[in-house]
Order: structure tokens, then C-alpha cells, then sequence
């Protein structure tokens, strides 16, 4: 029954539905996402729309948690609108890729799905480490100069965030392993969400900082770096 796209349309009229009422993505932000969806589904399958919807949910809920507490580093788009388009590419455009590449080049699925199960551990990690580590984060700190810096600017992490954001890397991994079997891939996976991760960061104390480029930027090359780590690990390892 799961090996017919039956439950499909099911899932994303419910995510879009849901979405633009709880006003997490605008009307064309969730219609973008529905095709994403659909273009992962034909990728790789349920445990693709699986990854992808678990990013989805569990950034949505880390995004609500305590909001007051976070209040003062969200923009109006953010709390008012709902995420854009662009923002929804950021974060799952890197995926896209990757399964648009599986359906042009068949042969190369075994490096692609790893791959997008890497951009969605490194979008997963990026949202849960930032968003909750400014609610449980104890001391914040620049990742370039180690300096203590206030909570809620570029670039500035705290270790509870960062482990949070491991777990939210671990947790596609699982997804990932369950729809295609737990082998190397699932600490691939793992370590190119991380590394991504901490790419955001650095990206955003180097050069969003500095206005060079904007946060969608950011978030579009730390899934891109993911994808790449993965990539050369296969490459060097399998």
C-alpha cells in the first residue's frame, strides 16, 4: 500500500492546509512546498516526504516553543505572514536539487539520497540549534573569536543549542536509515548536518553580519555544504 503514491495527495494538502491557517508559510511558500514534495516523492519515495515533513514539524514547533522569549530577534514577515518562498527554497531547495538530479541521472540515486537526507539534517540542526538555543542556551559566543556576544546575532552559538542541533541531524539520519537501511550513510548523514550547521553559523558571523548576504543565502549554502560533505564521503569511503 505504501509503494503507490495513494497517501500522496493526502499529505500534502494537509501540510499545505495546515501551513497557511497556522500561518507558519504563506499561500505560495506552501504551494512551493507541495511541489517540492511531490518532486522529493518521485526522488525517493515516502521516506523522502518523511524527511522533509519531520524537518517541517519539528521546526515549526521549536520555532512556537516559548516564542515570547525569542520575541525581539523574530522579523514581522516571520510572526505576521508566515515563511516566504524564498525561505522555503533556502531550506529545502538544496533537497530539490539533489532529487532532481536523481530523476535526470537514475544511476546516481545511491549518492543522491544520502544527499538529501544530509540538506534536511543540516536545515533540521540549523532550526532546532537556533531556535531552542536561545530558549535553553546558558552562555552565547561568537564562533569565529570564542568572545561572548549577545544572544540572537549572527553568528553567536551556545553549546545546548549546538547539541540540540545534533540530536535534530540524528533524528534524519534515523528517518533516513529506516526507509534505506542503516549502513555508513546514517553517519554520513549526521556529520554533514553538523558541519553544515556550524557552516550557517560561520556564514552569518562573516558575512550576514556584514549585510554581504542575506539569511536565506545563508541557509540555502550550510544544506549545500551538507550535501557536498556527503558527497565526498561516499566518494572517499564507498
Amino acid at each position: 500500500m505504501f509503494n503507490n503514491g495513494i497517501f500522496l495527495p493526502i499529505i500534502i494538502i494537509a501540510g499545505i492546509v495546515y501551513s497557511t491557517l497556522a500561518k507558519k508559510l504563506t499561500i505560495p511558500a506552501a504551494l512551493t512546498g507541495g511541489m517540492l514534495a511531490c518532486l522529493i516523492y518521485i526522488a525517493a519515495g515516502y521516506t523522502g516526504v518523511a524527511m522533509m515533513s519531520l524537518f517541517f514539524i519539528m521546526g515549526s514547533a521549536a520555532t512556537s516553543w516559548q516564542k515570547h522569549k525569542k520575541q525581539p530577534f523574530a522579523t514581522s514577515a516571520e510572526t505576521k505572514n508566515g515563511r516566504s518562498v524564498l525561505q522555503v527554497l533556502a531550506n529545502a531547495g538544496a533537497a530539490g536539487i539533489a532529487g532532481t538530479v536523481v530523476l535526470f541521472y537514475p544511476s546516481l540515486t545511491y549518492l543522491m539520497l544520502p544527499a538529501m537526507a544530509a540538506a534536511f539534517a543540516s536545515a533540521t540542526a540549523d532550526t532546532l540549534s537556533s531556535e531552542l538555543g536561545m530558549v535553553y542556551g546558558k552562555r552565547f559566543f561568537n564562533i569565529i573569536s570564542f568572545r561572548p556576544e549577545r544572544c540572537g546575532m549572527d553568528g553567536v552559538i551556545s553549546l545546548e543549542g549546538t547539541v540540540i542541533g545534533i540530536g535534530g541531524s540524528c533524528i534524519i539520519a534515523v528517518i533516513y536509515a529506516l526507509g534505506n537501511g542503516w549502513n555508513i550513510n546514517f553517519y554520513f548523514i549526521v556529520i554533514a548536518g553538523i558541519v553544515g550547521n556550524l557552516t550557517d553559523s560561520i556564514l552569518g558571523a562573516v558575512l550576514e553580519r556584514k549585510e554581504i548576504i542575506g539569511n536565506n543565502m545563508v541557509n540555502f549554502l550550510n544544506t549545500l555544504t551538507a550535501v557536498l560533505v556527503v558527497l565526498i564521503l561516499e566518494i572517499i569511503f564507498i
